[in-house]
Protein backbone atom coordinates (compact mmCIF):
# COMPACT_ATOMS: atom_id res chain seq x y z
CA UNK A 1 0.00 0.00 0.00
CA UNK A 2 2.81 2.44 0.46
CA UNK A 3 3.73 2.30 -3.17
CA UNK A 4 0.42 3.48 -3.72
CA UNK A 5 0.75 6.16 -1.16
CA UNK A 6 3.96 7.46 -2.68
CA UNK A 7 2.41 6.92 -6.65
CA UNK A 8 -0.36 9.43 -5.54
CA UNK A 9 2.09 12.02 -4.25
CA UNK A 10 4.05 11.84 -7.61
CA UNK A 11 1.05 11.91 -9.59
CA UNK A 12 -0.17 15.21 -7.46
CA UNK A 13 2.85 16.90 -8.14
CA UNK A 14 2.98 15.76 -11.49
CA UNK A 15 -0.14 17.20 -12.11
CA UNK A 16 0.55 20.04 -10.49
CA UNK A 17 3.56 20.99 -12.30
CA UNK A 18 1.86 19.97 -16.19
CA UNK A 19 -0.86 22.14 -14.96
CA UNK A 20 1.75 25.39 -14.60
CA UNK A 21 2.99 24.31 -17.80
CA UNK A 22 -0.46 24.30 -19.58
CA UNK A 23 -1.44 27.25 -17.99
CA UNK A 24 1.95 29.06 -19.70
CA UNK A 25 0.79 27.51 -22.98
CA UNK A 26 -2.46 29.03 -22.96
CA UNK A 27 -1.52 32.38 -22.08
CA UNK A 28 -2.39 32.01 -18.13
CA UNK A 29 1.10 32.53 -17.06
CA UNK A 30 2.96 35.23 -18.72
CA UNK A 31 6.46 33.60 -17.99
CA UNK A 32 8.12 30.34 -16.62
CA UNK A 33 9.88 30.43 -13.86
CA UNK A 34 12.84 28.32 -15.06
CA UNK A 35 16.22 28.04 -13.89
CA UNK A 36 18.51 27.91 -16.60
CA UNK A 37 19.13 29.83 -19.97
CA UNK A 38 15.08 30.41 -21.18
CA UNK A 39 15.19 26.36 -22.38
CA UNK A 40 11.13 26.41 -21.03
CA UNK A 41 10.12 28.54 -23.03
CA UNK A 42 11.77 27.70 -26.10
CA UNK A 43 10.66 24.01 -25.73
CA UNK A 44 7.38 25.27 -24.33
CA UNK A 45 6.64 27.46 -27.84
CA UNK A 46 8.68 24.72 -30.22
CA UNK A 47 6.44 22.94 -32.64
CA UNK A 48 6.62 20.37 -30.81
CA UNK A 49 4.80 21.46 -28.26
CA UNK A 50 1.53 20.46 -29.33
CA UNK A 51 1.10 16.81 -29.89
CA UNK A 52 -2.03 15.87 -32.33
CA UNK A 53 -3.60 19.06 -32.42
CA UNK A 54 -3.27 19.41 -27.83
CA UNK A 55 -0.64 21.08 -25.91
CA UNK A 56 1.82 18.05 -24.36
CA UNK A 57 1.16 19.68 -20.90
CA UNK A 58 -2.90 18.70 -21.69
CA UNK A 59 -1.12 14.94 -22.01
CA UNK A 60 0.43 15.36 -18.74
CA UNK A 61 -2.19 16.77 -16.81
CA UNK A 62 -4.68 14.18 -18.05
CA UNK A 63 -2.53 11.60 -17.75
CA UNK A 64 -1.39 12.37 -13.83
CA UNK A 65 -4.96 12.69 -12.91
CA UNK A 66 -5.58 9.13 -14.12
CA UNK A 67 -2.55 8.26 -12.25
CA UNK A 68 -3.60 10.02 -9.14
CA UNK A 69 -7.66 8.44 -9.21
CA UNK A 70 -5.50 4.54 -10.05
CA UNK A 71 -3.46 5.21 -6.96
CA UNK A 72 -6.50 6.61 -5.07
CA UNK A 73 -8.59 3.32 -6.01
CA UNK A 74 -6.36 1.29 -5.05
CA UNK A 75 -6.05 2.70 -1.79
CA UNK A 76 -9.05 1.41 -0.84
CA UNK A 77 -9.80 -1.19 2.10
CA UNK A 78 -11.20 -3.19 -0.10
CA UNK A 79 -8.12 -2.52 -2.79
CA UNK A 80 -5.67 -3.82 -0.19
CA UNK A 81 -4.62 -6.92 -1.40
CA UNK A 82 -5.21 -6.85 -4.60
CA UNK A 83 -2.42 -6.56 -7.38
CA UNK A 84 -5.00 -5.35 -10.48
CA UNK A 85 -4.28 -1.13 -9.45
CA UNK A 86 -0.34 -1.77 -9.16
CA UNK A 87 -0.80 -3.32 -12.34
CA UNK A 88 -2.45 -0.32 -14.06
CA UNK A 89 -0.45 2.02 -12.65
CA UNK A 90 2.63 0.13 -14.07
CA UNK A 91 1.45 -0.02 -17.20
CA UNK A 92 0.14 3.56 -17.34
CA UNK A 93 3.39 4.75 -16.32
CA UNK A 94 5.46 3.17 -18.62
CA UNK A 95 3.60 4.65 -21.33
CA UNK A 96 4.12 7.75 -19.62
CA UNK A 97 7.77 6.78 -19.07
CA UNK A 98 8.00 6.19 -23.40
CA UNK A 99 6.21 9.36 -24.19
CA UNK A 100 8.35 11.07 -21.63
CA UNK A 101 11.80 9.86 -23.64
CA UNK A 102 10.20 10.51 -26.54
CA UNK A 103 9.64 14.38 -25.76
CA UNK A 104 13.51 14.08 -23.70
CA UNK A 105 14.46 12.87 -27.46
CA UNK A 106 13.13 16.27 -29.20
CA UNK A 107 14.61 18.66 -26.19
CA UNK A 108 17.93 17.09 -27.34
CA UNK A 109 18.17 16.33 -30.36
CA UNK A 110 15.80 18.71 -32.35
CA UNK A 111 15.28 21.70 -30.00
CA UNK A 112 18.67 21.71 -28.50
CA UNK A 113 17.23 23.12 -25.41
CA UNK A 114 15.79 21.47 -21.92
CA UNK A 115 12.81 22.59 -19.86
CA UNK A 116 13.09 22.33 -16.03
CA UNK A 117 9.93 21.27 -15.52
CA UNK A 118 9.66 18.74 -18.05
CA UNK A 119 12.56 16.71 -16.64
CA UNK A 120 10.80 17.20 -13.46
CA UNK A 121 7.80 15.41 -14.87
CA UNK A 122 10.04 12.81 -16.29
CA UNK A 123 11.83 11.77 -13.64
CA UNK A 124 7.91 12.20 -11.71
CA UNK A 125 6.67 9.55 -14.15
CA UNK A 126 10.00 7.37 -13.96
CA UNK A 127 9.40 7.10 -10.27
CA UNK A 128 5.74 6.26 -10.38
CA UNK A 129 7.09 3.67 -12.51
CA UNK A 130 9.84 2.35 -10.51
CA UNK A 131 7.89 1.84 -7.43
CA UNK A 132 4.79 0.27 -8.84
CA UNK A 133 7.28 -2.35 -11.08
CA UNK A 134 9.00 -2.27 -7.49
CA UNK A 135 6.15 -3.44 -6.15
CA UNK A 136 4.87 -5.92 -8.75
CA UNK A 137 7.90 -8.02 -7.92
CA UNK A 138 7.64 -8.58 -4.28
CA UNK A 139 4.57 -11.02 -3.13
CA UNK A 140 1.79 -9.17 -2.06
CA UNK A 141 0.74 -9.73 1.61
CA UNK A 142 -3.27 -10.71 2.12
CA UNK A 143 -4.89 -7.64 4.68
CA UNK A 144 -5.55 -8.75 8.25
CA UNK A 145 -8.78 -9.58 8.48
Amino acid sequence: MRHRMAAAVLALVGLLVSAYLLLYKLGVVGSLRCVGSGGCERVNTSPWSSFLGLPVAAYGVAGYLVLLGTAMYGLRGDQAGRPQATRALAALSALGVLFSLYLLALELFVIHAVCLWCSVSGVTILAIFALSAGALRKPSRAPAP
